[in-house]
């Protein structure tokens, strides 16, 4: 991978960290402690807002696919037409966990007709997919101690979130994304 990540930094090709968030729609306490007893108003949490992503590892843009449904292999071969699309003829590595929807034949050969690298992380290593900060970084911003009435502001809070990746989060999120790994 380190390799990959020094050609993206001279921009000879594009590296992106794929992964899929499913958000529900329910309430995320931050903190609560009083003296008195308090009602907070609560949403069902029975619907979900799913979000696969690919974080470009240098300049932190987002491509996204989302959906209330379910993510599996046909969203991931969207996904990687749409990254093909946005980065023209300059190569593209991608990075992915091992969930089995990511691994199949489709997906493999998908990337292998748009000449996308798949490279897969070992199993049960959170930390080494870049993507996974920025779903943490999200959820502080969106999700915690935040009340929404309906599911359509619901999902339009994380889609402006992601949105502003690039944008209003970036000095935020340059620290916070580094390519430094543990």
């Amino acid at each position: 991978m380190e390799p990959r990540i020094e050609q993206a930094k001279a921009g000879q090709r594009f590296v992106f960290f794929v992964d899929a968030a499913h958000f529900v729609f329910l309430p995320f306490l931050g903190y609560l402690w009083c003296f008195v007893r308090m009602f907070i108003k609560a949403p069902s949490g029975r619907k979900r807002f799913n979000v696969l992503g690919a974080l470009n590892a240098i300049t932190h843009e987002m491509v996204t696919i989302t959906n209330t449904g379910f993510i599996n292999s046909y969203s991931v071969c969207k996904l990687l037409i749409k990254i093909t699309q946005k980065c023209g003829n300059i190569p593209v590595s991608i990075v992915l966990d091992n969930a089995r929807y990511q691994r199949c034949k489709l997906v493999q050969e998908t990337a292998k007709l748009f000449d996308i690298e798949l490279l897969y992380l070992p199993a049960y290593s959170p930390n080494l997919n870049l993507i996974e900060r920025l779903w943490k970084f999200v959820k502080k911003k969106c999700l915690y101690s935040k009340y929404y009435s309906d599911f359509d502001s619901f999902t339009e809070s994380i889609s402006q979130c992601l949105a502003k990746t690039s944008g209003c989060y970036k000095k935020e999120l340059d620290s916070l994304l580094s390519l430094n790994f543990q």
